[in-house]
């Protein structure tokens, strides 16, 4: 499969924003895996399983963990689901406007011809961020098609974005990146990123993020 990296347009918008919709939605079910196989989530559910059967009802015995495991799965889709409609309703409703009309930004699509007919089947986005004399840029929206993984394609997405900042003479670049997605940890640790920190700030409430057991890892690579 031979792929293209260029510059978004905007035909691209309906392929773009569905991508993007799916790539961050299938972070969902691992992340529900991770809470759900923590020893301590474990232990409350074969808890709330004892409790329901102490209670002299086989109902409460499957009702109770039931219920539990229903609302760390609402906590999983909620924490994902929330940034979806999030950032649908702000940057990416307006990709030319937010990230094409300064030099010092870009967003880029991967395109390959799938079945005869050119497909978008990745994206990757760097803003300029200033902080007093300082300018560093930070990698946005990378996302990568299913068919696609595996292949490559997203260490050169990555390596775009990077490329693009030492051109603009950026002092490093920087990104965010949830503590499920371990496959994009270890494609930015190849690519020099280390972890400077973490957070539990995002669109979810704070409840939901902490019962879904996710951070936000902070990386950075000096340029």
């Amino acid at each position: 499969m031979q792929l293209v990296i260029r510059r978004y347009r905007p035909s691209d918008k309906d392929t773009v924003l569905t991508l993007f919709s799916i790539g961050i939605r299938e972070h969902i079910g691992p992340c529900f895996r991770n809470a759900m196989t923590s020893p301590l989530y474990l232990a409350i559910t074969l808890a709330l399983c004892v409790a329901g059967h102490l209670l002299g009802s086989v109902l409460g015995a499957v009702l109770l963990p039931a219920v539990w495991v229903g609302l760390i799965y609402y906590c999983s889709y909620e924490l994902y689901d929330s940034y979806v409609r999030e950032r649908l309703r702000t940057d990416m409703q307006d990709i030319p406007g937010n990230y094409l009309s300064r030099p010092d930004d870009c967003f880029w699509v991967a395109e390959a011809e799938v079945d005869g007919r050119p497909q978008v089947l990745g994206m990757v986005a760097v803003m300029a961020k200033h902080s007093g004399k300082e300018k560093h840029g930070e990698l946005f929206r990378m996302i990568i098609s299913q068919q696609c993984r595996r292949l490559g394609l997203g260490l050169r997405l990555a390596q775009t974005g990077v490329d693009f900042c030492k051109e603009r003479g950026f002092s490093k670049v920087v990104l965010e990146t949830s503590s499920t997605q371990t496959a994009a940890m270890a494609l930015y640790n190849k690519l020099g990123f280390s972890i400077v920190g973490s957070h539990t700030a995002t669109e979810a409430p704070s409840w939901v993020v902490s019962l879904a057991k996710v951070t936000v890892v902070r990386m950075e690579k000096l340029l």
